[in-house]
């Protein structure tokens, strides 16, 4: 595996914060990386960060998002998908960036997605171009959570008496 830099941008382009994690899987378009949580705790009321936590990612030149699967670092278990909103990654040697758009989306191992950031999205000034390409792709995501799609193919839905 070769190490990869990835830097999260904001919706202007500038960069918020980096880290370091390493390549599983590239394609054409996209990239499928492993990254271990080095910061402290982080919660979103649906699910919290903690250091340790193992994610997998994948970015994409040709989608306006990205998936993290996130596993708990001390038991394994699977926490669920984060998945942000941003401009279609870059996809360069050794590094991937993108630019965050606020609007993030959780989904829980039994399939539960939950919108998150609202309020964040609506404050940004995007062009009319650009948050009508979050929305659709906020759609998109949704559709594939449904269908239980890659990388969404390990739901677990809940079962109903």
């Amino acid at each position: 595996m070769n190490d990869i830099l990835v830097r999260k941008l904001d919706h202007e382009g500038r960069e918020v914060f980096r880290y370091e994690g390493q390549t599983i899987q590239r394609g054409e378009g996209q990239v499928c990386l492993r990254a271990i949580f080095q910061f402290d705790d982080v919660g979103f009321g649906c699910v919290t960060f903690s250091r340790g936590d193992v994610f997998t990612e994948w970015f994409y030149s040709d989608r306006w998002y990205n998936v993290f699967r996130i596993e708990d670092g001390a038991s394994g278990a699977l926490k669920g998908w984060y998945c942000n909103i941003t401009r279609p990654a870059c996809i360069a040697d050794g590094v991937v960036s993108a630019d965050d758009l606020a609007l993030d989306l959780f989904v829980a191992p039994d399939g539960t997605a939950e919108l998150l950031d609202e309020d964040e999205f609506a404050a940004l000034e995007l062009t009319a171009a650009d948050e009508a390409a979050a929305l659709q792709a906020v759609a998109e995501v949704l559709e594939a959570v449904a269908a239980g799609a890659s990388p969404f193919d390990e739901l677990r839905p809940a079962k109903h008496a």
